[in-house]
């Protein structure tokens, strides 16, 4: 079995459509997609993208549907304290009209992705019970790189009974072992750190990085277009010209477990 891993999509749709493109050629018998398909500029066009495929397809939830579920079972949206993330902190003013505007627009389909999971576990040809998570098989918001010292993710994975864990969250492809068991992160479809473009993985027999190439300058404009509060800084921080992965691993030292 051939198994392809789509995570944090952001409401990136050109770069969805790339990557299916080349899943087309390659003929997947399954995908996962391992959460944060929103919130993004095309939230609603992602999504109904995603559920009319006619590959057998996981979806688990990541910190970013739950904070759109957060705010949309909310009688007050103001009073919300989780926004993809558990600092238990009031949202941001930046980020409140992101948050909100994407909310609103998945509204009328709430019940579409209220009730994804938080894991899912597969059987796949030579790589044995791989679990898929979105951040950590215990919480969908914890931080960790292929820096983190192994001793701080033994608790965390060591004990789980299976051969792989497929991640993402952070932004950043990886594949490193802790312990007896091999993690991987399959990075960012929509919002990728490093080199400009879209990561994901394939699966079965082996473990592949993939990084599908797209025109970048299209998919800005398109995004541009949209009514999404920061649709410039999407475009040009994230599509044209993402932060370096040595920048983001160096930011995200101060959130890694400890």
């Amino acid at each position: 079995m051939r198994v392809a891993v789509l995570c944090d999509i952001h409401g990136n749709l050109p770069a969805l459509d790339a990557v299916l493109d080349e899943i087309d050629q390659i003929q997947v018998d399954r995908i996962v997609v391992g959460g944060d398909v929103f919130p993004g500029p095309m939230p609603c066009e992602t999504l109904d993208r995603l559920l009319a495929l006619d590959v057998p397809t996981d979806f688990l939830y990541g910190n970013g549907e739950l904070g759109m579920l957060a705010q949309l079972r909310a009688s007050d949206p103001s009073t919300v304290t989780y926004w993809g993330t558990a600092s238990g902190v009031p949202l941001p003013d930046p980020l409140k009209e992101v948050v909100r505007w994407t909310a609103r627009q998945l509204t009328d389909r709430r019940h579409l992705f209220e009730d994804w999971p938080k894991t899912v576990t597969l059987e796949i040809d030579e790589l044995g019970s791989v679990l898929f998570c979105h951040a950590t098989p215990r919480n969908e918001t914890e931080v960790f790189t292929r820096l983190t010292p192994e001793d701080r993710l033994l608790p965390i994975f060591d004990s789980l009974g299976v051969s792989v864990v497929v991640c993402g969250h952070t932004h950043m492809q990886f594949d490193r072992m802790v312990g007896r068991t091999r993690v991987v992160n399959a990075g960012s479809v929509g919002m990728p750190f490093g080199a400009p473009g879209a990561d994901w993985l394939l699966l079965g027999p082996t473990v592949e990085l993939r990084h599908t190439k797209y025109d970048l300058n299209a998919a800005a404009e398109a995004i541009r277009q949209t009514a999404y509060p920061q649709a410039e800084e999407v475009a040009r921080d994230y599509v044209l010209q993402p932060p370096s992965e040595q920048s983001m691993v160096e930011a995200f030292t101060k959130f890694q477990l400890t």
